[in-house]
C-alpha cells in the first residue's frame, strides 16, 4: 500500500483520461487472456504482514520512519499509520518445505526489525486491532509521510463529503466519528496470495469467498478497539465504515462500498474487473506512459497500470491481482480476511488452512458454490467476524453447526488433502494443521486470549485501560515465543 505517487493532486482531465485508459487496459488483459501465455507452473504463494510499533507501556509508537531508515530492508514498507509497517514476504511454490521456509523467513525478518526497533525504543506486535490504541492516535498528523496516503484521504474524505461514522455493536459498542481515513490504520492484516492459471481464477476466487467466514471464526483477532469490546474481529466492520466513500444519500441508494465482501459467483477474473469499471470512479487517477495497446500489438507484455491502480483502490476481502515478473504475465488471488498474527507460527498456520482449503475446494464437483448461496456465504463471513470460535455457520450437507465441530469434522479433512495436492511436506502440514486442530478443541484463538486476559485483570481490580496495557504486555511476551496462541495460559 505504501507506493509513492508521481502527483498527489488531479484535474478533471486526468480523471477522463483516466477511465478511458482503465477501459483499454480492460480490453487489453481480456484478449491477452486468450492469446498470450500467463504463469501457470502451479501454484505459488505469497504473504504480506502489517505490523505495529509500540512503545515500553505497550502504546502506539508513531516511529515508522525511523525503523525503516534504521532497518534499510526493501522487505518492509511504511503502512497507513506512522505505528505501522508492513512486511513482504518474497513468493515461492508451496511444496515440500514451503510453508516451514515462510516461517523461518519470517521470524528472520522479524529479528532484524526488533533489532532496530530497539534503538528507537519500540517493540513489533503482530495483532489485528492494538488494544491500547486510542482515537487521539489516529489523527491526520499521524498518518505516515507518503503522498499516496494523503492523496487517499483527501479524495475519499472528498468524495463522502462528511465525516466517517463509525458504529458497531457488539460485547459493547463504539460510537465514534473521525473526519479522516487515518482511523484505517488501526486494522493491521495479514494477506495471502495464491497465483493461478488464468481459467483456474474463478474456482480459486469462488473457493475463497466460501471459506472467508471460516477464517475468520478460527483467526479471529481484534476484539478491542479505543477500549471497547465488539466483535471477536472488530478490523472487518470496521474497515468497512472507517473508509466508507459514500455519502448518505449513495448509501440509501444501494451504491456499492469500496470494501465489498461483493454479491456473487463468478466465472472469470474479468466478471471483477467489470465491475470494478462499472462500479468504482476513480480515486488516484495518476496516468503512465504505457500504451497498453501498442505494447501488446508490439508483442511485448503491458503492465496495464491503469487498470492495477483503479484495483488497488476497490478493497475487496478477496481481490483480483494481474501482475507482472520476468517478462510473464500472471494473475493471483489476493485473500485480505484475516488480522495478523498472534504468532508467526498462528500466521502460517492460517496460511495452510487457506491455501490447502481453497486447493481442495477449487476442484470440488460438483464445486461448493454451486451448494453454498452466495447470501449464506456472507452470512458466515459476518457470523464469523462477530462471534468468532462460537460462531455457527452453515455448509452444504450439515446445516448450522458450531465453527470448530464444521472444521474437525468435515473441512480438516479437505485441507490435508489439498495441502497433500500441493505437494507440501506432511510433517510441515501436520504441524501447522495441528495448530488449527489445537484452537478447535480448544476453543481458543487471539481474541478469545485477549477477552480471557482482560476480564482476568480487570476482576483482580484494574480498570480497562490498565487491563488492557497488562494484556497486550503478555501478549507480546508470549508472541516472542512462536508458541500458538491455544497453548498461551490465560
Amino acid at each position: 500500500m505504501g507506493k509513492d505517487l508521481v502527483a498527489a493532486a488531479f484535474s478533471p482531465h486526468d480523471r477522463v483520461v483516466f477511465r478511458r485508459k482503465v477501459r483499454r487496459c480492460l480490453d487489453v488483459l481480456a484478449d491477452m487472456l486468450g492469446t498470450v501465455p500467463f504463469q501457470a507452473d502451479g501454484p505459488t504463494a505469497g504473504l504480506e504482514i502489517e505490523i505495529n510499533l509500540v512503545d515500553a507501556d505497550a502504546a502506539p509508537a508513531m516511529r515508522n520512519a525511523e525503523v525503516l531508515a534504521d532497518l534499510g530492508d526493501p522487505r518492509f514498507q511504511p503502512e497507513l499509520g506512522r505505528f505501522n509497517l508492513e512486511l513482504n514476504v518474497p513468493p515461492r511454490p508451496l511444496s515440500g518445505d514451503g510453508l516451514g521456509e515462510f516461517e523461518q523467513d519470517i521470524l528472520g525478518a522479524l529479528r532484524g526489525a526488533t533489532e532496530c526497533a530497539g534503538k528507537d525504543e519500540c517493540r513489533l506486535v503482530l495483532v489485528g486491532m492494538l488494544p491500547t490504541l486510542t482515537q487521539d492516535h489516529v489523527v491526520l498528523a499521524n498518518l505516515s509521510d507518503n503522498e499516496r496516503f494523503r492523496a487517499l484521504d483527501a479524495e475519499i474524505a472528498g468524495a463522502r463529503g462528511d465525516d466517517f461514522r463509525i458504529d458497531i455493536h457488539g460485547a459493547e459498542r463504539l460510537v465514534t466519528s473521525s473526519d479522516t481515513i487515518a482511523p484505517e490504520a488501526s486494522c493491521t492484516s495479514t494477506q495471502f496470495h495464491i497465483q493461478v492459471a488464468p481459467d483456474e481464477f474463478a474456482r480459486y476466487w469462488n473457493a475463497s469467498q466460501a471459506i472467508a467466514g471460516i477464517q475468520l471464526a478460527l483467526g479471529a483477532n481484534s476484539p478491542f478497539l479505543y477500549g471497547r469490546r465488539l466483535w471477536a474481529e472488530t478490523r472487518i466492520p470496521f474497515f468497512e465504515q472507517a473508509t466508507d466513500a459514500r455519502p448518505d444519500e449513495f448509501s440509501a441508494q444501494g451504491v456499492r462500498p469500496r470494501v465489498w465482501f461483493g454479491d456473487r459467483w463468478i466465472d472469470s477474473i474479468l466478471d471483477l474487473y467489470e465491475e470494478n469499471v462499472r462500479y468504482f470512479p476513480p480515486l488516484l487517477p495518476e496516468l503512465n506512459e504505457e500504451d497498453p495497446v501498442a505494447v501488446r500489438d508490439a508483442g511485448k507484455i503491458p503492465h496495464l497500470y491503469e487498470l492495477r491502480m483503479h484495483n488497488g483502490t476497490v478493497y475487496r476481502w478477496n481481490r483480483p491481482v494481474y501482475d507482472v515478473s520476468g517478462g510473464r504475465p500472471h494473475v493471483r488471488v489476493e485473500n485480505r480476511v484475516l488480522p495478523s498474527g498472534p504468532t508467526v507460527a498462528d500466521l502460517v498456520a492460517n496460511a495452510a488452512l487457506y491455501f490447502g482449503l481453497v486447493r481442495r475446494l477449487a476442484e470440488d464437483d460438483p464445486p461448493i458454490w454451486s451448494r453454498l448461496g452466495f447470501a449464506a456465504a456472507e452470512a458466515n463471513f459476518r457470523a464469523g467476524a462477530r462471534d468468532g470460535m462460537e460462531a455457527l455457520l452453515t455448509w452444504p450437507g450439515v446445516g448450522e453447526v458450531p465453527v470448530g465441530t464444521l472444521m474437525l469434522d468435515v473441512l480438516l479433512p479437505h485441507a490435508y488433502a489439498g495441502l497433500d495436492l500441493l505437494g507440501v511436506c506432511p510433517t510441515q502440514r501436520d504441524r501447522f494443521l495441528g495448530i488449527i486442530e489445537g484452537r478447535c478443541r480448544t476453543g481458543r484463538n487471539g481474541a478469545t486470549w485477549q477477552t480471557t486476559a482482560v476480564r482476568a485483570a480487570e476482576e483482580r481490580g484494574l480498570d480497562r485501560p490498565a487491563a488492557l496495557r497488562e494484556m497486550t504486555q503478555r501478549y507480546l511476551d508470549h508472541q516472542q515465543t512462536n508458541e500458538p496462541v491455544h497453548t498461551w495460559p490465560c
